[in-house]
């Protein structure tokens, strides 16, 4: 994984497909937003969920992997008028929170995570700076998106200003893909467009998986959901909601 200094300028062509909103909705339905508790948004990315988040009245932090989203989220956080600290951390690194009311690991950030320990050390480090009582909701890929969509590549988008061509293969790991893009971004000045490349790799697990590992880290409820609405898994879901309670 590279340490996407250009890739956080195209992130959100990416992402313009994320409902958000209904992110939001989902936590604060299960964790209402009363005397401003605490929320940590873990792969912040470029912030966006962060600010709606802190205008829905949580008090958020934000972590990422990525000096240049943090610097981007940073930007967004003063222009938008809102104080939110952000740091840069690894997830399964996470360390400096506690007695946190909610954290969330929004839109399949997880799922860059390469090894198992790594995912259920990041469930650990969370639990622990959870106070009782307090949540954890994140997202990632089904085994159906992973093993079958992401592999109907190449994908292409073009808005005259970002054209992209994202060809996908199969992962050496089960339940993975590598992801190559190739951005071509106008540059208005010289009227021409300059070319950059980006390699990622996704990697998710069943469902019960996720599950065991949960509450070996200590969680005591699981719920599961899917593809942004509350209702159960199917075999052709894509993208699976959990949320655990400490």
């Amino acid at each position: 994984m590279n340490s996407y200094e250009r890739f956080a300028e195209v992130y959100d062509v990416l992402m313009e497909d994320i409902p958000y909103e209904k992110y939001v909705e989902w936590v604060t339905n299960h964790a209402p937003c009363s005397e401003y508790p605490t929320l940590l948004d873990v792969g912040c990315g470029t912030g966006t969920l962060s600010i709606l988040f802190a205008r829905a009245g949580y008090q958020v932090s934000g972590i990422d992997l990525s000096e240049s989203m943090l610097a981007m989220a940073e930007e967004r956080a003063q222009e938008a008028g809102l104080s939110i600290p952000f740091y840069q951390m690894s997830m399964d690194e996470l360390e400096g929170f506690s007695e946190v009311d909610v954290a969330v690991i929004p839109i399949d950030s997880i799922n860059y995570l390469q090894e198992e320990q790594q995912v259920k050390e990041t469930f650990k480090r969370i639990y622990e700076s959870l106070r009782i009582g307090g949540q954890l909701f994140f997202d990632v890929h089904s085994l159906y998106k992973m093993d079958h969509i992401f592999l109907q590549s190449p994908f292409t988008y073009d808005d005259g200003e970002i054209v992209y061509i994202w060809y996908t293969e199969k992962g050496d790991a089960e339940h993975s893909v590598y992801h190559d893009i190739t951005f071509f971004v106008l540059d208005d000045d010289a009227n021409l467009y300059e070319r950059f490349d980006e390699e990622h790799y996704q990697r998710t697990f069943p469902i019960e998986t996720y599950k065991d590992w949960l509450e070996e880290a200590g969680f005591s409820q699981v719920y599961i959901t899917a593809d942004w609405e509350e209702q159960t898994p199917s075999a052709t879901s894509e993208r699976i909601f959990i949320r655990a309670v400490k």
